[in-house]
């Protein structure tokens, strides 16, 4: 009898050693982003996409780990945005929700997760507000947000000798953020706002706005808008002849897919701040060439920030060996990362992903030996330089 309940104690304790067995762990992940409209290129099912690639290559199936993504469109309406995750949270099993461009549906999407318990890894939106005044406990926001395209894109301007500006902005809360935080670094290093227009988002015409802006006397004009307005914006803009006249376009968001449907020869000499190039080395490189294998174009940093976000997530998930959003976005903040896509870094405490940012200038059509070769890399932004010093309050670590 002693000598089976030794024998027992060592199958028991055999079995808490052994790894997680195949579908012991179940994970829905939802990516909700706008399939449709003028974010469509940016995120949509390219996102969808990197989120796919990011489970093959983490191997979640031999891991004991069976990961089900749905999709959903948004059309950039934060109702719409809301009522989705609602219904992934509380009747699909939702266990996170991935991308969400459009920061005012980010921010509905954030508040849902926050009181449902469950993960929300924001690549798409922009607004420091997700981090800032908005915080939640379970929101990461991986890519990119306002203040760092304001200390690449609004501060390389300014100290060429872009002193005045004129902001055309897209009129929701990621347009208005990125006036206020490209305003706060245009005046730190010495220029002025002389003047701003809201604009209905989305927009298609903008020549009253444009035509406000050539008569403001500025000499930057800040494209505070995204996607396909902003390509709407740059073409109108090169209409009227206003780069001709002397003004300079300050396009601060523009992701690849823009430039390559704008084309060299009316994107050329634009600085923009991104925090991924797919040609910017063998990784990138690599990682690229599959991703347009499957999705017939190269990846923007939204998309990989998808991939990058998912990786992470499911890192987190077989270290604490559940889906407890707790447990996993603890992991998440406690763990670093060193990524194929966006190098090493780390999350704080109050979500945001620390990671270098990069500011190019599109190559001249002289310059460019393909399709896609499209950027020339300016400087490195160090991820602490990059974004703004964490809240107090929004550190949840604590």
């Amino acid at each position: 009898m002693k000598k089976a309940l030794v024998l027992g104690g060592f199958v028991l304790a055999a079995m808490a050693a052994s790894p997680v067995l195949a579908a012991d762990i179940n994970v829905k992940l939802g990516v909700l982003n706008d399939r449709s409209g003028v974010y469509a290129d940016l995120s949509g099912e390219g996102s969808v996409v990197a989120a796919r690639m990011a489970v093959d290559d983490f191997k979640a199936v031999d891991k004991g780990i069976k990961v089900e993504i749905i999709s959903a469109d948004h059309q950039n309406k934060p109702d719409i945005a809301s009522n989705i995750a609602r219904q992934w949270y509380d009747t699909d099993g939702v266990d996170a929700i991935l991308d969400v461009p459009t920061s005012s549906a980010a921010l509905a999407v954030a508040e849902i997760t926050a009181k449902a318990g469950r993960v929300f890894i924001n690549s798409g939106a922009a607004s420091t507000d997700l981090t800032g005044a908005q915080c939640q406990p379970t929101t990461i926001h991986w890519t990119y947000d306002t203040a760092a395209l304001a200390n690449g894109t609004g501060k390389a301007v300014t100290e060429a000798g872009g002193k005045k500006w004129f902001f055309l902005t897209a009129d929701y809360a990621f347009g208005h953020a990125l006036e206020r935080d490209t305003t706060k670094v245009v005046v730190a290093n010495g220029g002025e706002v002389v003047g701003s227009v809201n604009v209905p988002f989305p927009a298609t015409d903008f020549s009253s706005f444009l035509l406000q802006a050539q008569g403001s006397g500025a000499n930057v004009i800040g494209l505070a808008n995204a996607g396909g307005d902003t390509v709407n914006a740059i073409k109108q803009a090169a209409e009227f002849g206003i780069t001709q006249a002397g003004q300079q376009l300050a396009a601060l968001l523009m992701f690849v897919t823009d430039v390559h449907a704008l084309g060299t020869q009316t994107a050329q000499g634009l600085n923009l701040t991104e925090a991924f190039y797919w040609d910017q080395n063998d990784a990138t490189r690599a990682w690229s060439a599959r991703f347009e294998k499957l999705h017939g174009s190269k990846p923007t940093m939204v998309q990989a920030g998808v991939y990058s976000g998912t990786m992470h997530y499911l890192r987190a998930i077989e270290a604490v060996g559940s889906t407890d959003s707790k447990k996993v976005i603890a992991s998440m903040k406690a763990n670093g990362f060193d990524d194929p896509l966006f190098g090493k870094g780390y999350v704080r405490g109050d979500g945001r992903a620390i990671h270098d940012m990069y500011l190019f200038e599109v190559k001249k059509p002289s310059e460019s030996t393909g399709e896609w070769d499209l950027y020339k890399q300016i400087s490195v932004i160090k991820g602490e330089d990059a974004f703004l010093p964490m809240m107090p309050q929004c550190d949840f670590t604590k």
